[in-house]
């Protein structure tokens, strides 16, 4: 599990609360899910 504020590598997050993709790039902090705001995410 990883949760907005960590730092993270490339790949895909997905929203644990509603399934929204994020593509993330190496080394950058995880937001928020944009839609609908959880901060906790599986990596895909």
């Amino acid at each position: 599990m990883y949760k907005t504020g960590e730092t993270i590598g490339q790949g895909t997050y997905v929203c644990r609360n509603c399934g929204q993709n994020l593509e993330m790039d190496t080394n950058q902090t995880l937001p928020p899910c944009p839609r609908c705001t959880n901060t906790t995410f599986n990596k895909k």
